[in-house]
């Protein structure tokens, strides 16, 4: 009742979050923040990428992709794309900007919910083998395996000794896609504390958008420094050679989106390429994040 009163979903707990519990340099950052600055001071831009250059390069992305896609069904290849990251990183947004102008019966998005009974009862990565591409296909994983390392740690959702048979089988698991002759790539899209908070209240205040909040968004706010360090401990044990992590500064989404999208096709070669190189200032290896 009281969420329906107060006309916001969770009775405006974010609003709350904010007033009570955000640090305080968190809290000035955005009360001092126009829409389009950006609040990480460890971004190398001030401002969103303008509109105008963004469509311009979006659109030379989106020939790219295009052609991509024709190699891949040309040549029988698997592609497999996952994203990752903190809520509100803009995981959903950026499958939605590869996708838009693909043929959707060869490019599949992946988004599981949470695991049936049955499903709990399996071996851990079994659920997400079932949706690998088959020949020619192109499949976007929204969040992806590594729910385990990250998300399910930080909730108390897994043991400590499952999420250590979990490292313990993840270097195996990818290199069996990786010989089977599956192109793996994995993209850690990031934002800081701020940018995660105004994300949330966007949410919060627009009725179009508040399906898109949910609890653990809510409980996860007390919890940065606890999903923090297991993304360190994610990137330790997961970035090698064969898999390696590609991490996409996303305080900006409309300079992530293009970053994410052009280190894409730069990992690969297609007929045709024409691919822009991705911005090595937001665009790299986990160390990118210091």
């Amino acid at each position: 009742m009281a969420e329906k009163e107060a006309g916001k979903p969770f009775d405006g707990a974010v609003d709350r979050y904010l007033k009570k519990k955000a640090p305080k340099e968190i809290r000035a950052a955005l009360e001092r923040a126009d829409k389009d600055d950006i609040l990480d001071p460890r971004y190398p831009y001030a401002k969103r990428l303008d509109g105008d250059d963004y469509a311009r390069a979006y659109h030379a992305c989106q020939l790219e992709l295009v052609k991509l896609q024709q190699w891949a069904r040309d040549s029988g290849q698997r592609i497999v794309i996952l994203f990752e990251g903190r809520d509100a990183a803009g995981k959903g947004g950026t499958v939605h900007a590869f996708r838009e102008n693909l043929n959707p019966r060869h490019a599949r998005s992946v988004a599981l919910g949470v695991p049936s009974d049955l499903e709990r009862g399996q071996w851990y990565f079994q659920r997400y083998v079932a949706h690998l591409p088959t020949t020619g296909e192109i499949l976007f994983f929204d969040r992806s395996w590594y729910n385990r390392a990250v998300v399910e740690h930080v909730f108390g959702w897994c043991t400590r000794e499952e999420r250590d048979r979990f490292f313990a089988q993840l270097p195996e698991f990818e290199d069996m896609l990786v010989r089977d002759g599956i192109i793996l790539i994995k993209l850690w899209l990031a934002i800081g504390r701020a940018e995660q908070i105004r994300q949330f209240l966007q949410r919060q205040n627009d009725p179009l958008k508040q399906w898109k909040l949910s609890e653990t968004d809510i409980e996860g706010l007390s919890r940065w420094d606890d999903y923090s360090a297991a993304i360190r401990e994610t990137f330790e044990r997961s970035h090698r050679t064969a898999a390696p992590w590609t991490v996409v500064w996303f305080e900006d989404k409309r300079r992530g989106r293009l970053a994410a999208m052009q280190s894409v096709l730069a990992r690969l070669d297609y007929p045709g390429k024409a691919a822009a190189p991705p911005d090595p200032r937001i665009c790299g290896g986990p160390e990118l994040l210091g």
